[in-house]
């Protein structure tokens, strides 16, 4: 069982950034691939990004240059660098785990992003 927790949403001006983190339990963080995900008003739960095991990132088309995901592993957390806010980015942020013990993905409970004037 993993638990993920998010933190660093919040309300922010448009064209502003926010930088989410996700931290993990469990002592092999290294070994999850990481990755962010969205859920906008009324509208389905989106990938944002992914983070391997080796640190390569992959991003939805529409968020290249403005998301940057990152990890730590000695903290056990993953990063969300925003910039660049419009307020389609509204939006709840949650963050996913998969072990590759098990390859099973897990969730946290979503952080929110308002993004207005």
């Amino acid at each position: 069982q993993v638990q993920l927790v998010e933190s660093g949403g919040g309300l922010v001006q448009p064209g502003g950034s926010l930088r989410l983190s996700c931290t993990a339990s469990g002592s092999i963080f290294g070994s999850y691939t990481m990755a962010w995900y969205r859920q906008a008003p009324g509208k389905q739960r989106r990938w944002v990004a992914t983070i391997t095991t080796l640190g390569t990132a992959n991003y939805v088309d529409s968020m290249k240059g403005r998301f940057t995901i990152s990890r730590d592993n000695a903290k056990n957390t993953v990063y969300l660098q925003m910039n660049s806010l419009t307020p389609e980015d509204t939006a709840v942020y949650y963050c996913s785990a998969i072990p590759t013990s098990n390859g099973v993905q897990y969730w946290g409970k979503g952080t929110l992003v308002t993004v207005s004037p």
